[in-house]
């Protein structure tokens, strides 16, 4: 080989441990990044196991969280209902005692009411006026506390009264009371706006009773007015009906919207307005009976409006929906 042949030979050689020295290189840059992206994918796949890690400690610690609340709602139950079966047992022996107590307070009270009549009709005329106030005095507390018996009475009869739900046309109901109550509005210009309303499945009775406690009081606290207005209407929310009973009497102020519907309550002096103070409490028995509400809006001197559902049937004789109540009795 001559030496031009030679020189070429080597510049060849030379090319070709250039190229292989090139390709080396890209082969090892390659693997140097193979190998970068093996120690993020490492980096990324241990974050992985730890978050996951974490969340699997997370998820052991909400679900102990979770087996801790579950057994205490089972115990809060648990203890909900002794609670109800306990208001419900004492709820009965309440009504039983008041029953019991009501009806024994009669047959005295018939006796003092009785034995002062006799000293009337046969001592009257030679009794001294002293010894005849204190008389009239026996004989008004008799009445007053017979009449407070009677409705002691009344309103245990709602609690043990099993209620007889049928369809019940609300109008005959309120024309029955009104003519009930109509002695009542003698000699008084009083104005009945009694809407068309619909029938509804109620106990009848017991429904009567509502309308008869609201109306009378309507009555009794227009007496001040030249004019007495009451209103009996309803209208439909979320499709079941709400019940009104509306007059322009002396009203009542707001702010004692609390202490109404109370056992007693009552927010007008007796020598103004009789009453007992346990005819609006019977309505709310009865309206809760029925499964509804019952609530009142009014204010000073410019009347009155009673507002009632009756949770239309149902059978919810046990369910209790807490009412906002206020109004007169």
């Amino acid at each position: 080989m001559n030496p031009e042949d030679h020189a070429k030979a080597t510049l060849n050689i030379l090319e070709d441990f250039a190229e292989d020295n090139a390709r080396m290189e890209e082969t090892q840059r390659a693997i140097f990044n193979i190998l970068e992206d093996f120690t993020e994918e490492k980096s990324r796949l241990e974050a992985i196991r730890s978050a996951t890690l974490n969340l699997l400690e997370d998820f052991d610690a909400e679900r102990t969280k979770a087996e801790g609340v579950g057994r205490e709602l089972r115990e809060s139950g648990e203890l909900l209902r002794v609670a109800k079966e306990a208001a419900e047992t004492s709820n009965r022996e309440l009504e039983t005692f008041s029953y019991s107590v009501a009806h024994d307070l009669r047959a005295p009270l018939r006796h003092i009411g009785g034995f002062s009549q006799m000293l009337v009709e046969e001592f009257g005329a030679t009794l001294d006026p002293g010894a005849q106030h204190y008389l009239d005095r026996i004989q008004a507390g008799t009445q007053k506390m017979g009449l407070l018996v009677d409705e002691l009475l009344n309103l245990a009869r709602v609690g043990r009264h099993a209620l007889n739900l049928q369809p019940t046309r609300l109008n005959a109901v309120v024309a029955e009371v009104i003519a009930i109550l109509q002695p009542e509005g003698e000699g008084r210009q009083v104005e009945w706006v009694i809407a068309d309303l619909p029938a509804v499945e109620c106990d009848p009775v017991l429904v009567k009773q509502i309308f008869q406690n609201l109306l009378a009081n309507a009555l009794k606290f227009t007496r001040p007015r030249a004019h007495a207005v009451i209103e009996v209407s309803h209208k439909e929310e979320d499709g079941q009906p709400i019940f009104m009973v509306r007059d322009n009497g002396v009203g009542f102020s707001m702010k004692y919207v609390d202490k109404l519907f109370g056992v007693f309550q009552r927010l007008h002096i007796a020598d103004e307005f009789e009453g007992t103070g346990i005819g609006l409490v019977t309505v709310q028995r009865i309206v809760h009976k029925h499964g509804g509400r019952v609530w009142a809006e009014g204010e000073l001197d410019q009347g009155a409006a009673f507002y009632f559902t009756l949770g239309v049937g149902k059978q919810a004789e046990t369910k209790s929906n807490e009412a906002t109540a206020g109004g007169q009795s």
